[in-house]
């Protein structure tokens, strides 16, 4: 698939991948996607975001990560990646089965 609504302006977003040079960063997309699960809600608040961009910036965004099996402990904990580290933060424990 061709990511022609992906660019990447060094004069705009210090450079970072945009969606159709707006200002409205893949990262941001991918935040706003957690953020609202409804997709109705996030159309309303970012009427300029289509599906096409939001379906790009997963695509654009998952080819950044890599096939890695990461052992966790049988302990709840979330995972923060990076582009150039993995960061684990504990949330909560759960007892060991």
């Amino acid at each position: 698939m061709k990511l022609d609504c992906i660019t990447s302006n060094p004069n705009r977003m210090n450079g970072q991948p945009s969606i159709r040079n707006l200002r409205l960063t893949v990262r941001r997309v991918i935040e706003l996607l957690a953020t609202y699960p409804n997709r109705e809600e996030l159309h309303q608040e970012f009427p300029e975001l289509e599906d096409e961009d939001i379906q790009q910036a997963l695509i654009f965004a998952s080819s950044y990560l890599g096939d890695r099996i990461i052992e966790l402990p049988n302990r709840y904990e979330a995972l923060t990646v990076e582009p150039s580290r993995i960061r684990i933060r504990r949330l909560a424990f759960l007892p060991d089965v």
